[in-house]
């Protein structure tokens, strides 16, 4: 007690969930503050935030008493104000207490958010009626369903905080109740500020489509356009609603993908307080990915030396990265300071000298095994011997590209997605000779970069390619089969894909595959089915939006189907001796489906792939695979195995006699019995 103020300290660790435990105590401090007779309360985070969301595995059971709404209603009924002090991240329920206070004080970095749609749900207890009473529908619309994080300082103006505190937070939440008399102010009691509604349907309109019409998105619009009705009917109607979306399927499958993704981070035997320290990074090759990763690098804070081969590529590239932070700027993603600082922390140098000082260099350059192979050796003859060496190839193989080196141990691969400053995927590949302490400074730095890491033994298109090649070589034997382009990509979409394969080929350029089925051309089963139809359309000169046609014509800029296309299929229908027949949607669903499935068994069978969860973060982090089925893994254990399995051997049937069955059931048992631990 502090001049009659009471100071209830939330202590939870790591990250004060809003656990049963803490409710009770939370609860019992409010008791304990009307019984003294406290002139007022502070809410507080011990450590590094206030609270970062409820714990989730408290979810998957019926949840006990008090539960949230029954721990803001005592802080509503207190006759006494209650300041929520904020720091770090308030984030789901954490956000709800706070929004339940009476005030709200925060220091400037403070994260705010609630994160419930993005786990298949609603905000629970309150959010979607207190948030749009104070900073309005059409934002609160915005923020929920789209689940985005705002700095307490931004969200000052609009109301979402009462004041900042630049100082020690106690001590401003302290003063800001002292020394101004403060009373009750019930978020639930106010009326959200007047806008057009024109406005907040526009709102609602964008964020139903980013949110690809999900039921918990639709419900959540429906709540927070509700809320200048009833406050008692509206919070008991979110209430109901929350308690339905969190048992349901996809909030199941979305906890189960949040558990993954964090177990995706971990590698049994490994210490990553181990890792070699990363200061610098350097990054070899200034085109779109070196570009990327450099980007990337440089809003992690790190200090970036760039090689390129002559002083014209150099100042492209430079002057490239200088451009986007520039419209970062303009769109207000960052502040004049942040784009000066990683302006100035960006160095261009020609020669692999100059990367000297670098405890990190990633090569970027040209997928060719000969020409990676003459950069590592370049760059262990040059670097300090403690620096790690990585690769950013997709498909190669990293054992043999280190193979002639005299210290393997240093190399490890760091395959980044593009652009590689937006995508969350990482895959953190361990080649054979990869020592300990550098695996753990590729996931530290992963950690920085604020990506999803998950760790792959050398394979062919590691992971996430390697399932990739085999989708689109099913969709490809579809389309020689039968059925047309659109039709397979339709079928994607309508699974909840944002692209079909033949739409994402002609996005990312058929000469990629196609250098690839070159390379692979001497060692290819014949006892595999080979589709030419896409060799043909490279040899015609269609690598798709970046020659104006490619499975699809762009003469309009939006991909319409082509009858040149279909001569070329149909022409090598009949070279294959093929009898065409019609798909039905479904069907090329799961055949599709079939081909993911059965090759993520044999990687995992393997040991490509730590564990069968680690594909579902893989796919859905970095090939847009629907995020709320859990993962092609996660989806197909609960598919019925008798289905399953006859697609299983259409998909042999079709892919022909030298196909790989993978051990399909023993890898989803494997995956089931994870998932229930």
């Amino acid at each position: 007690m502090d001049d009659r103020i009471a100071v209830l300290e939330i202590s939870n660790p790591p990250v004060n969930a809003s656990s049963l435990a803490v409710r009770m105590g939370l609860v019992d401090g409010l008791a304990r503050a009307g019984a003294d007779c406290a002139a007022g309360v502070v809410l507080i985070g011990a450590g590094k935030c206030f609270v970062a969301g409820s714990d989730l595995r408290e979810f998957e059971l019926p949840l006990s008493k008090p539960e949230l709404p029954d721990v803001i209603a005592a802080i509503e009924a207190a006759e006494f104000p209650v300041v929520a002090a904020l720091h770090g991240v308030a984030l789901g329920g954490g956000l709800e207490l706070a929004l339940g206070c009476d005030y709200r004080i925060a220091k400037p970095d403070a994260q705010l958010g609630l994160p419930e749609a993005s786990l298949g749900m609603v905000p629970g207890a309150g959010g979607t009626q207190r948030l749009p009473r104070l900073i309005g529908k059409s934002r609160s619309i915005g923020m929920i369903c789209q689940a985005t994080r705002i700095p307490a300082a931004e969200a000052l103006p609009f109301g979402l905080v009462d004041a900042l505190a630049e100082g020690d937070l106690l001590d401003a939440a302290l003063t800001f109740l002292r020394d101004t008399p403060r009373t009750k102010r019930r978020a639930r009691d106010l009326t959200p500020p007047p806008e057009p509604t024109e406005t907040v349907q526009a709102a609602a309109d964008q964020v139903l489509r980013r949110g690809r019409g999900r039921p918990n998105v639709a419900e959540a619009i429906r709540l927070v356009q509700g809320a200048d009705g009833d406050a008692s009917a509206m919070l008991a109607d979110e209430r109901a609603v929350f308690q339905t979306l969190r048992v349901g399927p996809e909030a199941t499958a979305l906890r189960a993908l949040f558990f993954a993704e964090r177990r995706a981070a971990m590698v049994d035997s490994i210490d990553l307080k181990s890792a070699r320290p990363v200061r610098r990074v350097g990054v070899i090759g200034g085109g779109t990915m070196g570009q990327g990763i450099a980007r990337a690098v440089l809003a992690a804070g790190l200090p970036v030396t760039l090689l390129e081969r002559d002083a014209d590529a150099l100042k492209r590239a430079v002057d490239a990265i200088g451009t986007h932070l520039q419209g970062q700027l303009a769109k207000g993603r960052i502040d004049a300071g942040q784009a000066d600082a990683r302006r100035a922390a960006l160095t261009g140098v020609f020669d692999t000298a100059g990367l000297a000082d670098c405890d990190l260099v990633i090569e970027a350059v040209f997928e060719d095994m000969g020409v990676k192979r003459e950069v590592l050796a370049g760059l262990e003859r040059t670097l300090p011997a403690e620096a790690v060496i990585a690769s950013n190839t997709s498909y190669l193989d990293i054992d043999e590209m280190s193979a002639a080196l005299d210290h393997p141990d240093r190399v490890i691969g760091l395959h980044f997605f593009s652009p590689a400053d937006v995508m969350p995927l990482l895959e953190v590949v361990r080649a054979r000779s990869t020592a300990p302490d550098v695996l753990a400074a590729g996931l530290a730095l992963a950690r920085r970069l604020s990506k999803q890491p998950v760790v792959a033994k050398v394979s062919e298109g590691f992971i996430g390619n390697r399932i990739y090649a085999a989708y689109r070589r099913r969709a490809e034997l579809l389309a020689l089969d039968g059925a047309t382009p659109q039709a397979v990509d339709a079928a994607v979409t309508g699974f909840g894909f944002a692209m079909g394969p033949f739409a994402v080929a002609d996005m990312s350029g058929l000469d990629i595959a196609w250098a690839m089925r070159k390379r692979q051309a001497a060692t290819r089963d014949p006892g595999l089915r080979y589709v030419t139809i896409p060799d043909r359309l490279c040899e015609a000169g269609r690598l798709g939006r970046k020659t104006g046609a490619g499975w699809y014509d762009y003469a309009t800029g939006k991909p319409q189907p082509d009858p040149a296309v279909a001569e070329i299929i149909e022409t090598e229908r009949r070279a294959a001796g093929v009898t065409s027949r019609d798909f039905p949607g479904e069907e090329i669903q799961r055949q599709l489906m079939a081909a993911i499935v059965n090759e993520a068994a044999c990687l995992i069978d393997e040991g490509v792939a730590q564990r069968p969860s680690d594909v579902d973060v893989t796919m859905c982090n970095g090939y847009g695979f629907p995020r709320w089925t859990g993962g092609p893994l996660y989806w197909a254990a609960r598919q019925d195995r008798g289905r399953l399995r006859a697609d299983l051997t259409q998909l042999a049937q079709a892919s022909g006699p030298a196909h790989r069955a993978g051990p399909v059931g023993a890898v989803l048992g494997r995956l089931m019995s994870a998932t229930e631990e």
